[in-house]
């Protein structure tokens, strides 16, 4: 797969590119300034899985701030600059494992040039990005508007002048909050560079719209072998990202651990409140970090034969469900029951 062909990039501790798992990424909306509000919601969703964080730089003290950050997470953080290019440097030196910029929106070269020069003394990476919103004039004018060609011409100028400064700890991407444009545009830079790609569908919208996006999007560029670490953009709460992107690369077969919940639509024969019994166990099963799969079936047709087929499963009856693990009946559960039943057995396997 492309993918592994990449080289390899260190954000911090965590590796991007080559054979390293596709990693997740997701960003603060706080002001960087205020340590305590970000550092809390890093936490937040480190918790949910985030390994890669990043936050604006809009001003020096959201730069210097960042010292006070990386002090106090564990994952590596990521500067998000715009424009001045001092505040690259000042966030390369308050302690950023990497950079996030486009180098057409710094200004003229000689800053680049002292942003690459920063990177290089401190060994930071530096992303560049190349957003459909920010395409330059001559490359629209060529193209006749925003398209991958454009997109993918712009990344690539971009990646010469920073290699022409010294730093080949580069890490690309090429966004579009058109899903089609995204995918083409991905599709060509993996065929013209080895550097690691970041993916996303950029601007995706509220949450189902977004989802549906980003999902789609995702799904396609993932398949093919390109991405190494991603980030979904949902208008919303970021953990919802971090969820989201792990039951994507789960969905996928790119990533393990998680518990799968699976479930059906119901219809004229269910007999028990499985929507509800499925929303609770879907809240319940996002605690526990184990790989597995969990049927929460509800009634006779295709519900015994799910749940056997899961780690553990719920097949629905009247009023009442039967329990499965690994294929086997456990026990039959009244209806007010079959939660905690679960919850029971999830534990047991926990402490397996």
């Amino acid at each position: 797969m492309y993918r592994d062909l990449t080289k390899q990039v260190m954000v911090g501790n965590v590796p991007v590119g080559g054979d390293a798992p596709i990693s997740i990424q997701s960003m603060t909306n706080t002001r960087t300034e205020d340590v305590e509000a970000t550092v809390a919601q890093i936490q937040y969703l480190v918790n949910a899985g985030c390994q890669i964080i990043r936050c604006a730089v809009p001003t020096l003290e959201a730069a210097k701030a960042l010292r006070a950050i990386k002090k106090r997470i564990r994952i590596p953080l990521v500067a998000d600059i715009h424009f001045d290019y001092k505040l690259a440097v000042a966030a390369i030196e308050n302690g950023a494992d990497k950079v996030r910029i486009n180098p057409g929106n710094i200004g003229s070269p000689e800053r680049v040039r002292a942003v690459v020069e920063k990177a290089v003394e401190y060994g930071v990476p530096i992303r560049i990005g190349v957003n459909s919103g920010s395409l330059e004039k001559e490359l629209l004018e060529k193209y006749g508007g925003v398209t991958a060609q454009g997109l993918v011409e712009s990344a690539l100028d971009k990646i010469h002048m920073v290699e022409s400064f010294g730093l080949e700890d580069i890490i690309v991407s090429i966004k579009s909050s058109d899903v089609m444009m995204c995918i083409k545009a991905y599709e060509l830079m993996a065929k013209k560079t080895l550097y690691p790609l970041h993916v996303g569908i950029t601007e995706a919208g509220p949450m189902a719209g977004g989802i549906i996006k980003s999902s789609v999007g995702l799904g396609v560029i993932l398949y093919q072998g390109i991405g190494n670490t991603i980030r979904v953009s949902l208008t919303g709460d970021q953990i919802e990202e971090v969820k989201t992107a792990r039951k994507l690369l789960a969905a996928l077969g790119l990533r393990k651990g998680g518990v799968e919940i699976v479930s059906c639509p119901t219809c004229g024969r269910t007999q028990i409140d499985l929507i509800s019994l499925a929303t609770q166990a879907a809240n319940l099963v996002a605690d526990y970090d184990l790989d597995l799969k969990v049927a929460v079936m509800g009634c006779v047709v295709n519900g015994p034969g799910e749940a056997r087929e899961a780690d553990l499963g719920i097949a629905g009856g009247n009023g009442e469900g039967l329990l499965f693990k690994k294929g086997e009946i456990l026990r039959k559960v009244p209806e007010a029951e079959l939660l905690t039943a679960l919850k029971e057995e999830l534990d047991g396997w926990k402490k397996e």
